[in-house]
């Protein structure tokens, strides 16, 4: 084994990590007498430490100032939103008037195919990946339903045409090409959620564009992971949770995207008041008069105690920035594959692209033998405190996030892997 591979460079790695005291920020479940060695937070991020303290504070303005809370001071509830407004805008590489926090990913993701999603018996199709993230394959076809089309013909999945189950830009290029007269809508992951595989999105929606049909990204597993630039791609909307990379918590608010050339769009909507323009909201007219921008998407007011976690983290994000914490996590994901292949290669199989630009955080990891095989690497490396998550029907994923997880973790991975294995 190289000496870049050993353990002792690991260590090395990490006392040279510029990013090492955002460690601290974060909160460990225990494992024993140890911290637990956590990969999963491409599934729930781990909780900021300061985030109870921005919980509490809503919690002492509301016992408090109770209504008076939406008034008073730099964290009033009238303006709570906007807190988070900026700092998201730069995750996503757009600009503050294109993002919204609201809702939940699968509630935005039908509001924005409401504006969309507008088929007519010529373009009825919609385009996903096969194998999509249920939640996604389940709204399209709903809405391919309630338009009175067939999903049977109408939505489109891309099949994978790599070895290990990936999607080939050439594979969705001839997807946009054969359908594009039909397609009224492209639905794309950023990240597919079980490969972990990462998509050239402005591409994507370059050629989408070009056969007339919208683009709207799904981004679970790609905000706060990849550095995103969403104004400069040009979809038409986006949408995405903030409880993965973005560590706001169990069925945190989630975050929507909607392109500055759509601001003021006559684009049909559910229209609910916390849309309606701010300077006139609250005289209370019948008439819906949108906010220009992604905000006025929005139905209700802001959950403002789902809020207040985001706001915590984006604090971390701030003072990391996308370019260090990508380069990070590029450094984490090759190390961890290159052990793979040093020391598992007859045990382990690599699904996700081996290029990093081809990925995030997240490697998608398939054990030799089948599935029973994997589930029992991954109950033993649980037991041991090595938590990654598991993905029928056999994929273990590991997602070594560089906002806390360190070089030397991967080792731990790889010896208990080993251990089972019988090789120690």
């Amino acid at each position: 084994m190289t000496e870049t591979l050993s353990r002792s460079h690991a260590l090395t790695l990490d006392a040279a990590d510029p990013l090492r005291h955002l460690r601290a920020e974060f909160l460990f479940p225990p494992h024993g007498d140890a911290d637990q060695t956590y990969f999963v937070g491409n599934s729930l991020g781990l909780q900021p430490l300061r985030a109870k303290a921005m919980v509490q504070q809503v919690l002492d303005q509301w016992a408090g100032l109770a209504v008076e809370g939406h008034f008073t001071g730099q964290a009033q509830w009238m303006t709570y939103q906007e807190l988070v407004t900026e700092p998201l805008a730069r995750v996503v590489g757009a600009l503050p008037s294109e993002v919204v926090a609201m809702n939940s990913l699968s509630v935005n993701l039908h509001l924005m195919m409401v504006g969309f999603y507008r088929p007519t018996r010529e373009r009825p199709a919609i385009l996903i990946e096969a194998g999509a993230f249920p939640s996604d394959r389940h709204a399209v076809e709903s809405q391919i339903r309630f338009h009175g089309f067939d999903p049977a013909t109408d939505l489109i999945e891309v099949e994978p045409d790599e070895a290990t189950g990936s999607v080939s830009m050439a594979a969705i290029e001839r997807a946009i090409a054969e359908h594009g007269p039909r397609l009224a809508l492209v639905l794309w992951p950023g990240v597919q959620y079980r490969t972990g595989q990462a998509f050239d999105l402005g591409e994507i929606v370059r050629l989408a564009h070009a056969q007339g049909a919208a683009v709207g990204l799904d981004l679970a597993h790609a905000v706060g992971n990849l550095e995103l630039s969403l104004h400069d791609d040009a979809p038409d909307f986006a949408v995405w949770c903030h409880y993965k990379y973005l560590n706001a918590g169990p069925g945190a608010v989630a975050g929507c995207f909607v392109h500055e050339r759509h601001a003021r769009a006559d684009l049909p909507r559910f229209a609910g008041w916390w849309g309606h323009e701010k300077q006139t909201r609250f005289r209370m007219e019948p008439q819906f008069v949108p906010t220009p921008g992604a905000e006025g998407w929005q139905l209700s007011n802001p959950p403002i105690l789902s809020l207040a976690p985001l706001r915590a983290s984006l604090e971390l994000f701030e003072q990391a920035g996308m370019p260090a914490l990508r380069r990070k996590s590029v450094q984490l994901t090759a190390m961890l594959q290159a052990l793979i292949q040093a020391r598992l290669a007859d045990v382990l199989e690599l699904v996700t692209p081996a290029e990093p630009e081809r990925r995030g955080s997240q490697l998608s990891l398939r054990v030799a033998g089948g599935r029973e095989r994997g589930r029992a690497l991954f109950e033993h490396l649980r037991a041991a405190g090595v938590l990654g998550d598991w993905r029928e029907p056999d994929v273990i994923r590991i997602a070594p996030v560089p906002m806390y997880n360190r070089f030397a973790e991967l080792h731990r991975f790889v010896e208990e892997t080993e251990a089972w294995a019988g090789r120690s």
